[in-house]
């Protein structure tokens, strides 16, 4: 009985995953192209420039006081 059961509950789990997947579509439409003016009159990227290296010194000062404190507390355990 529970094989029957067992093999009842795979069959429907299959029948559902193929439902599912048939209407899924792969691929997408193209992105719309960007707008004429994205950069105003100095004809900047579309991304902007964000300021990396400042987000990127604090993260590089914090693993290097996480990585301190770490190490003095298992010199501590020692």
């Amino acid at each position: 009985m529970k094989t029957k059961f067992r093999i009842l509950i795979l069959s429907f789990l299959i029948a559902g995953a193929t439902l599912i997947s048939s209407n899924i579509s792969a691929q997408t439409d193209p992105p719309p192209p960007p707008p004429s003016g994205h950069g105003g009159s100095t004809n900047q990227t579309p991304g902007g420039s964000a300021p990396v290296g400042s987000g990127l010194f604090i993260l590089i000062g914090l693993g290097a006081i996480y990585g301190s404190k770490k190490y003095i507390s298992k010199k501590k355990k020692d």
